[in-house]
Formats: C-alpha cells, structure tokens, sequence
C-alpha cells in the first residue's frame, strides 16, 4: 500500500487504483497526469500515486495497448489529504495479462515488495538486493516441490534436501557463502521441521546479505533469508483446479478457489490445496502429503482492514539418501565417482517412514491513523512436529577404504513451537522537501523445543559397492522397532528462547534522486535455558543466559534516470547469539559477545524499455568476527582445548539478476552468482579453507520462453532452460581432505497450451539424464530425467 505526504504547498498527492472488468486490480496500467507530462504504472495491486504537486486542476489519464483511453479530472486541494481517484477498465483480467504479455513489462519482473524493507519501497529505490520468484514462473515451469523453485533465484543453492528430523528438519540452502533454511512466511515466522509445498506461493523473496536490522538473528543466516509470500484472496469468483502426473509415480492435484463472502466484496476467502504423491527414482522411497491453505480477508472500515493466513500441511516419507561421509580420517574416495557406488540403491525400506504434520497460521490488522501513518500488527504461530523413524548413512569405518557403509536409525519424536509477535508503525511524510519514509516496530519471538527422541543407534553396516550384500534388504520396520528397543539412552530434552526487539528505519529522499536508507535495531535474546528432563528439571549449566545486541544499517540509492536507472551501496549487519561454555581451566571467559557480520556492497539496478529490462548487478563482501574457536593451551605440562573469541571468515562475490521481454512473447530470466568464501582464522582444521557451506564457487540460471501471442496457434508455448553449478567441496577440513562435487549442468523444458479457460503442459525434467549430486558433508544423487503433463481448468 502506498502512503502520502503532508498536502502542504508543493506536497499535494493524487492517489488511485485501476480494476479489471471483473474487479480484480489491474496491473502495469500506464497512468498519466496531462498537465505535467508526469507517468507511472500501476502495482500489482492496482494503486498509483503521484506526488509533489501544487494545488490546481489535473487531468488524471490512464491506457493500455489495444483500448481507448481513460480520464478524470481532479482537483488537488491545500487540505493536507490526499486527492482519490479510481478507474475501472473495459477489459477483464485475463484480457489485461495478454496486452502485458504482448506489450508490457515481463510477467516475471515483479520486484516492488512491501516485505523488504517492511515499509512499500521500489525496488529501483532499495539499497538492497533481493530476487523475486513469482507464480508465473512457477507455472510455466510446471514447478511441484519447494526445492525447484529456488532454483530460480541466482546465488542460493541447495545444500540438503528436507530430512525430516526433530528441530532442523527443513531443506538447507547455500546464500552468500553462509546455510540457510526458509523461515519466513510473509515476513514473520513460519517454519517447519519437513518439506514445503508450493500451492499457495505467489512469490519468495530471496533476501540477500546479512538482514538483522529488520529481521533479527533467531531465524536467518548471515548471507540472508528466504521468505514465502502467500496468495491473497481477490474481489471476484474464480479459481483454478490442475492435475499433474509423472515418471516415478508422481500424482498430484492441486486447487485455487477465490470467493466474495458477502455481497459489498467485505469479506474474502481463498483456499489453496494439493494432494502430492511421489515414488522414487531408486529402489524404496516415497513422499506423500496433504496441504491445506485458507486465507481471509476483512475489511471493516475504510480505515481498518484484517488478514488471516493458515497452512495446514501433513507429509509422510522415506528420508531421501544422503550419504554421510567420514570426518575423522583420510579420505579415500575424493569425488563421488571414486566411490563406485550404485546410485539407484536408496539403503532404506518404504515401511521406515516419518511424519511431518506442520501448522503455520499469521494475521495481520491494519490501521490507518491518518494520511501519513499506518499501523500494522502481524501475529504468527507455528507447529511443527516429526514423528517417526528417521535412518542414514555413513562411511564411518575409521579404517580402510570407502566401501562400508554404516547404517544407523533413529526414533524420532519432537515438537517445535514459535510465536511471533510484531507492531510495525509505517509512515509516509515530508519534512521541508525531504520525503522520509519510515517503519517503527516492536518485535516479540519466542521459540520452544521438545526432543523425545531415541539416540542414532547403529543398525548394521553394508556394502556401499555394485554388488549385492547380505544384509541389504533386511532392513524393515519390524528390525529398526526390535533394534531401537535395545536403545538405553533416549533423548528427553527441552530449550526456550524468546526475543525482544525494536527497530526504526527511514529512506530519506535528500533530492527527489537520491534517497539514504538509515536503520537500527537493538535486539535483547534470552535464552531460558536447555533441559535433560532424564536427569533434572532444571537448565543445563551456562544454558541459560541473555545477550543485547545492537544492529545499524546504511544504505544509498542514486537514480541517474528516474526510475529506470539507479546505482547504490549499502553497510548491512548481522548478528548471532553466542552461548557461554564451560572452560577446561580458570582464566578463560565463559561467556561471550554476540558473533557480528558486517557487509559492503554496490551495484547498479536498471528498469528500462517501459520494464522490458530489468537488472541487477553488485559486488558484496561480508566479514565475520568475534567467531568462537578453540585453541590449545599448556598448563603445567598439560594440553588443554580451550574457547576463544577470536575467529573470522570472509565471503566475497558477484551477483547477476535479469528479467527480460524483449519481443511479444519472448521472455527471459537469467542469473549468475559467483562466490569466495574463506575461514580466516578458526580451528586448526579449517583455517585458510572454504567451508562447506559455501557451495559451487560458480552458479548459474536460466529460462527462455516464447508464446505465440495471436492467430490460431495463439496460446501456444515453449520453455528451456537449466541450472549450471561449479566444482563445490562437500568436505574440506584437514583430516579428510577435500571431497570435490564436481561440476554440472541440468537442462529442462516445457511445452504448454495456454487459454482463459484451461491449460495443458508437459515438461521435461534433467533432458540429459545427467548423474549430479548436492551435499554439506554427505552427497545426495539428485533425481535423472523425469518427464511429467499437467492439465488445470480456471473458471
């Protein structure tokens, strides 16, 4: 939503919204003021706004391709309110999408984004990178799990996939150097301990650099965050309801239906569904789940307005192979090739499975005040549990070649519970002739953990080559309960955190060009402490402990053409709490400051060719310090490993983002991301190296689709592209030496037929059928070609 400034002289505002025929806000509309000559483009929400005008008579236009022109005459009045002014257009929705798609901006270059910089900014006018993946893209690649769409944000690649497991069971992604996880639904907390699925995605946010000015420590990584922004429910009857089928058993069906509850449009409801099921490409292994997204919106007044999201997601599934390999000696094998493994044996049954059933429910109020602030509180909840057998492997003979596996298998049973609370104030004003746009908030986290699961316990261990082994297939449900009930030392453990916050931002237009972006925040952690219920009620020793923080940011944007091109460089900081630890001798600290990552970054952003164009390029190098390492220390003739407070790591790279229509129908998406990171100076056995989290030095993205746009193969369409990663060690510590993924190159594609009331699709997953792997410390074969068609009725 955009906000406007004091109606003082030379301050008038004249805001609006343009609809579709069918009520839906219509998008990328050109609006124009006659008199000044003075143009914008409509959001995805339909509103524009112009500003800094003198009171007087305006002649408000608006047009698009193909349609005759609109116009309104409005008076801008020295009352310090901003003027209205609403269009209604000719054409319906799906009519306005096709003059986009034959003339207008990409369908794939939507960046604004309220999220960000939780306050309405431009993304030509944010200091700060960020990728955008919307439900356009998703569609048109035929998308049907979480993992796939990341694949289209440049620099974020995935480490594991989804385990399962209590506490850290969500997939893990490489950003900027460092791990991180998807935590975020619409800007508030939303997690989980399995996979996600996509229903009810219309976009994710990429979030580059360390962000915890506005977002904190508890739920991101220094080089960023990934947050899900869900579909919203619309003003008029419609819907979607698609069916996709595959190799390897897939079978899925997915639902969106939108309805108006009462008639004055006050009350609206959107339901996104899937049902998902999924075989294996190996010899055991499967995925089901149910998901469930009810979203509703009520506004109440003019003034005030409500928003409820729930997710309601059950999942059952075999873990998917993940091969653990040694950290404690030489490694034999260094790449996955020298292991001579049959990458088709998965080393697991179907009857071992584990469940997922997750729970994520955020509402939002807003408030308007007045005509320059707004109040938004945001309130979220997540549940998320793991409930039963989890199993892996791992080459963990301390002896020898790799060639023996050890199996091991767990009982997994935990619960996971967060609570976010957030007040945001969001203003829009002038002071003198500078426009300051500011978000004041309060932010209240709380996250509780329950683990009473059984230990990792060794199952057996097999032959990890070609040929068959005794023992392979004689793991089953029936052996693991049996095994696991020998088990002596299950888990029965507990943790609470909470977080309270509080942070201010303004972007502040110093000239209607350039605009400096000054935050802060100052974060107090309290940890309540971590439980062993088995022996004592009360927290382990120096669990319990509290840390203040406190987060600056800075950044600048220059717009050397107004609103098509901007240049910018920002100081970003990010910080994680440190818990105390028990020294092996007196005269060491057992509590420490907070780790700090400090970022410095530039680039250009360029939205040109009436958003044919759009693109982002920069430079970044973040550097940690205050990292905890341990050193060795004599006393007395004596060694001991001692905590220090000295460490540090750098992560330098480049990133690359385009968004490009250049001919009707044509369009393309296209990344590249290139990294450096180093541990400067951590333990013995990892200094000077690349830490495994850091992925592929080099990665790439791409997506080239064309559709016939009229005549009688109108709706016809064609889509490739792929994904391009480096070299990336899996392992790389003194011990084992360095285990190299090595390089790879992942080719899909799609043909569709597109029309108002139906669409058909097929797609080709990995074209090549190429053997690649992911990994952080484990190696993961990931899927070979898969080919899968799908057809969805809208309505």
């Amino acid at each position: 939503m955009v906000f406007s400034g004091f109606a003082q002289k030379h301050n008038g505002v004249i805001r609006g919204k343009v609809t579709t025929s069918d009520g839906k806000p219509a998008e990328s509309v050109s609006v124009l003021i006659k008199e000044k000559k003075q143009g914008v483009v409509t959001d995805d929400q339909g509103q524009f706004e112009f500003q800094r005008l003198t009171p007087g008579e305006y002649t408000v236009v608006i047009s698009y391709t193909g349609h005759e022109e609109q116009e309104k005459t409005v008076n801008v009045n020295d009352d310090k309110q901003p003027e209205l002014v609403s269009f209604q257009l000719k054409a319906s929705s799906g009519e306005l999408q096709e003059v986009i798609v034959v003339s207008g901006r990409s369908k794939f270059g939507k960046k604004e984004s309220g999220y960000v910089a939780r306050l309405p900014l431009k993304n030509i006018e944010n200091p700060q990178v960020y990728n955008v993946v919307g439900r356009e893209l998703l569609q048109e690649q035929m998308v049907v799990n979480f993992d796939d769409v990341l694949k289209n944000a440049p620099g974020v690649d995935k480490l594991w996939t989804s385990t399962g497991r209590a506490g850290d069971g969500a997939g893990y992604f490489s950003m900027r150097g460092f791990s991180v996880q998807p935590t975020m639904i619409n800007g508030i907390a939303g997690l989980t301990n399995g996979g996600l699925d996509p229903a009810n995605i219309e976009r994710i946010e990429a979030i580059k650099g360390p962000s915890g000015t506005l977002f904190g420590s508890s739920l991101i990584s220094f080089g960023g965050l990934i947050n899900i922004v869900t579909k919203k429910p619309y003003d008029s009857l419609g819907g979607e309801i698609s069916y996709t089928a595959g190799s390897y058993g897939l079978s899925r069906v997915q639902a969106d239906i939108n309805a108006p509850l009462d008639r004055a449009g006050k009350a609206l409801l959107r339901v996104n569904g899937a049902y998902h099921y999924e075989g294996s490409w190996q010899d055991a292994g499967f995925r089901k789940s149910i998901f469930l997204a009810p979203s509703l919106s009520y506004k109440a007044s003019d003034r005030l307005s409500f928003l409820v999201n729930a997710e309601f997601f059950s999942s059952e599934g075999t873990n998917p192979l993940s091969v653990f390999l040694n950290r404690t000696r030489e490694l034999v094998a260094k790449t996955p090739e020298q292991l001579n493994m049959n990458w088709k044996r998965s080393f697991t049954s179907n009857d071992i499975t584990i469940k997922n059933p997750t729970t994520n429910i955020n509402a939002q109020a807003n408030y308007r005040i007045n005509s320059q602030w707004m109040s938004q509180t945001n309130l979220s909840r997540s549940v998320r549990k793991t409930d039963g057998l989890y199993s892996y492997v791992m080459f963990n003979n301390p002896y020898g070649a790799d060639s023996i596996l050890n199996r091991y298998i767990s009982d997994q049973n935990g619960i996971g519970t967060a609570t976010g609370i957030q007040q945001n104030f969001i203003g829009d004003f002038y002071i003198g002739s500078m426009r300051n746009r500011v978000v004041a908030g309060l932010d209240f986290l709380s996250i509780e953990l329950q683990n009473n699961s059984s230990a990792y316990i060794t199952y057996d261990t097999v032959s990890a080559q070609w040929e068959a082994h005794p023992n392979y297939g004689k793991i089953n449900r029936e052996n693991v309960e049996a095994k696991l009930g020998q088990n002596t030392a299950p888990t029965k453990s507990g943790s609470l955190s909470n977080t309270y916050s509080a942070y201010v931002s303004d972007v502040l237009n110093i000239t209607p060009r350039l605009a400096a972006m000054l935050s802060v925040r100052i974060d107090r952690f309290d940890n309540r402490g971590s439980f062993n219920y088995s022996s004592s009620t009360e927290p382990l020793k120096n669990s319990k402990y509290a840390q203040t923080s406190v987060s600056p940011k800075f950044g600048l944007s220059y717009q050397l053409i107004p609103e098509q091109l901007s240049v910018f460089g920002n100081y970003m900081n990010g910080f994680q709490n440190v818990a105390p630890v028990n020294q092996p001798i007196e005269g060491y600290p057992t509590t420490f400051k907070p780790q700090q990552a400090n970022q410095i970054e530039g680039g250009v952003k360029l939205d040109v060719f009436n958003r044919k164009l759009s693109l982002s390029a920069s430079v970044y190098e973040i550097e940690v310090t205050d990292i905890t390492r341990s050193e060795v220390v004599t006393k007395e003739g004596v060694e001991y490993n001692v905590t220090v407070q000295n460490g540090s790591q750098r992560s330098r790279g480049v990133e690359l983002d385009l968004v490009a229509h250049p001919l009707p129908g044509l369009n393309i998406v296209a990344g590249y991301a290139y990294n450096d990171s180093r541990y400067l100076l951590t333990t013995v056995n990892l200094t000077g190296r690349r830490p495994n989290t850091a992925g592929a030095y080099n990665q790439a993205n791409a997506w080239i689709s064309y559709s016939v746009i009229k005549g009688k193969m109108k709706g016809l369409g064609i889509g490739v592209g792929g994904n391009y990663s480096g070299e990336n060690f899996t392992t790389n510590q003194k011990p084992t030496g360095i285990h190299t993924i090595p390089a790879y190159t992942v080719l899909n594609g799609t043909i569709f037929y597109n029309t108002r009331s139906y669409r058909l699709g097929i797609k080709v997953d990995n074209i090549t059928d190429e053997l690649y792997w992911k990994g952080w410390s484990t190696l993961e074969p990931q899927m070979p070609r898969r080919v899968s068609a799908s057809i969805a009725f809208r309505f």
